[in-house]
């Protein structure tokens, strides 16, 4: 039996992008149960649609700095996988929430993760705790200058699960996810990606924004790759202790992207509007994973441009309509933006 199968699991998190992906992965290696713990200020039940269909699957709609809630959640858990958080331009407006979230929960759940005997504990953190890259590909011993309170909080979080490790030989581990792309990827609000919101851009036939010069660049990873590769390295026995990145192994730039995405939305036309640049915008991130392949034999399986192919497809047939996905983006969305 592996770590997954026949356990009784915790997702923080986990009606998120990457959560509610990582919660169809868990149904899939036969978990005992799932318990997903979201507020929905990020999340959403619809992510959870599917998955919600299985008995095995149940929705806690509260926030997970409740504890007395989690306690009670945690007595009766054999792994977590910590996600909840609040993201990169949410700490451009609100600094000290983005650290409640992502810092002070991340103490508290672990904390409370080992009094109550919890068997494996995994730390989704973020490649955001590197800042932009000093060299590239960036391995798990590149320094770490994060550009915002956002990768900042990140990095006090994950070296909170490697403290309980390393004081009390609580069994976590640190996973680093590089930026994962895939359906039900942010377009909206503050949580808007570029991925995203440049499709539904393409869709209503508006030309790409590019910040600054387009030659910033990202390790974009296909979500169902990124919630295969967090499972791999909880089933890893190698990887407690540990902190592992989780990418691709290409980057591309955001020119590139842009290009990518105009032609799979048939729109080669619309040329990118260029602004000026994003507060803590990091210029390159590219992630070294031969410590994953290593552990896990994990290699990815999406190709970039297929998966955006596939992505625009996937926005295409959302019930609503590109037009109404437009009025909801912030272009600016780094500002403070109603939820």
């Amino acid at each position: 039996m592996t770590q997954i199968e026949g356990s009784r699991v915790l997702v923080t998190g986990g009606a998120g992008f990457i959560g509610s992906h990582l919660v169809d992965a868990l149904v899939e290696q036969d978990a005992a149960s799932v318990v997903v713990v979201d507020n929905l200020v990020t999340g959403t039940e619809d992510n959870l649609e599917g998955a919600l269909n299985d008995p095995r699957v149940r929705l806690d709609t509260v926030d997970a700095r409740e504890s007395e809630h989690l306690e009670a959640l945690l007595a009766e858990t054999d792994v977590v996988f910590h996600l909840a958080c609040l993201g990169v331009r949410h700490s451009l407006h609100d600094p000290q929430e983005n650290h409640d979230v992502n810092a002070t929960l991340s103490l508290s759940l672990v904390e409370q993760a080992r009094r109550a005997g919890v068997r494996r504990y995994v730390h989704v953190s973020s490649s955001e705790v590197y800042g932009s890259a000093q060299y590239a590909p960036m391995d798990e011993g590149h320094p770490t200058f994060p550009e915002t309170v956002y990768g900042a909080s990140k990095l006090a979080g994950e070296a909170y699960a490697r403290a309980a490790f390393r004081t009390h030989g609580f069994p976590a581990l640190v996973v680093r996810p590089f930026n994962a792309y895939g359906p039900r990827s942010h377009f909206e609000g503050d949580s808007g990606e570029v991925i995203p919101r440049t499709i539904v851009r393409a869709l209503c036939d508006e030309a790409p924004i590019i910040y600054g010069d387009g030659e910033q660049s990202r390790d974009f990873t296909h979500v169902t790759d990124t919630a295969r590769g967090i499972i791999a390295l909880a089933e890893s026995d190698e990887a407690i202790g540990q902190t592992v990145n989780v990418g691709s192994g290409a980057d591309i730039t955001i020119n590139r992207l842009a290009s990518v995405v105009t032609a799979a939305a048939g729109r080669e036309d619309l040329l990118p509007m260029h602004l000026d640049p994003r507060p803590g915008d990091v210029r390159r991130l590219l992630a070294e994973s031969s410590q994953m392949t290593a552990m896990t034999g994990y290699a990815p399986r999406v190709d970039f441009a297929d998966g955006v192919r596939d992505l625009v497809e996937w926005f295409r047939s959302r019930p609503t309509s590109p037009q109404e996905m437009l009025a909801r983006i912030e272009d600016r969305n780094w500002e403070k933006v109603p939820r």
